[in-house]
């Protein structure tokens, strides 16, 4: 089921499959978020939950037992249900089914929180542990903006830009979606790196666990256009586009987890970001976009 809300002149529609913000559209009617051709790709906005990525082989050992996962976990495939509608907001929520227990053996309840705003929208995730055991999980947005924006507009004519200097590698992933211990240098104390399509075609994601920010913004380096994204709570930012086709858009992913290492135990507590939660413990993460 499809939900929308308006404020103001601008309009967000969710979608219940997912609990995903599928559009955004501003006073003047323009749309920021991937319209999900599957000539391309068909997602726009997945939560990742309870993985990030892809486990070794597919697997991952829970209290001693072999559980298989799909990349990036079953949040996004699943039916999320309305729990509160306001003016500009709607929270839905998603709990253990049968079919969730099969792969992850938990208890939970995921809550997620999408608000309307003058100028651009906010997600809110929450999970909680409703069971007795300490529960591990992994969480990420997979945000996909449409790029370039605008008619008469190119791909390149964009780049991603952060609010200071940084200097930062990305981690490269191996020929089957592993994290390896390989990086490639991207920012020597610069602020920005354009979008460049080979470099998609070449490295598929790019993952950043070095970067000190919680902002980052997609624009066009010659009108100042875009989209600028406030993060909290999650240490890794990807970003990432089918490099080897000419796709309008580019998804900015802040995580708190990532796929498997290629030398990892296969154990869930000894992934990277993992989040160990406790009995009747909830945490909250939160991303604000805003338009510019």
């Amino acid at each position: 089921m499809q939900y929308s809300l308006t404020y103001n002149g601008t309009n967000v529609a969710i979608d219940s499959h997912g609990g995903e913000l599928v559009s955004f559209r501003d006073s003047s009617g323009l749309e920021y978020i991937w319209s999900g051709d599957p000539a391309f790709w068909s997602g726009r906005n997945p939560l990742l939950f309870p993985i990030v990525g892809n486990l070794k082989n597919g697997e991952v050992s829970i209290q001693g037992r072999t559980y298989r996962m799909s990349r990036h976990g079953f949040a996004r495939d699943n039916e999320f249900t309305l729990l509160e509608k306001t003016d500009d907001s709607i929270t839905l929520e998603l709990r253990e089914n049968r079919a969730t227990l099969e792969c992850y053996p938990f208890p939970f309840s995921l809550q997620v929180c999408h608000r309307v705003m003058n100028d651009g929208f906010s997600t809110t995730y929450r999970v909680e542990n409703t069971g007795g055991l300490p529960m591990p999980f992994c969480i990420g947005a997979h945000t996909a903006f449409r790029c370039p924006l605008r008619a008469g507009e190119r791909f390149e004519d964009y780049a991603v830009v952060f609010d200071s200097p940084q200097t930062a590698s990305m981690r490269l992933l191996s020929s089957d979606g592993l994290l390896t211990e390989l990086r490639e240098p991207v920012l020597n104390g610069q602020d920005s790196f354009p979008l460049d399509r080979s470099v998609f075609s070449r490295v598929d994601t790019m993952i950043f666990d070095d970067l000190s920010v919680e902002a980052v913004s997609l624009l066009n380096l010659e009108t100042g256009h875009g989209v600028r994204m406030e993060f909290s709570g999650f240490p890794m930012l990807a970003f990432w586009t089918k490099g080897d086709t000419d796709a309008p858009f580019v998804c900015m992913e802040p995580w708190h987890g990532c796929a498997a290492l290629t030398d990892e135990t296969g154990n869930f507590t000894d992934k990277p970001g993992c989040i160990v939660l406790s009995a009747g413990e909830s945490k909250t993460f939160s991303y604000t976009v805003y338009t510019r």
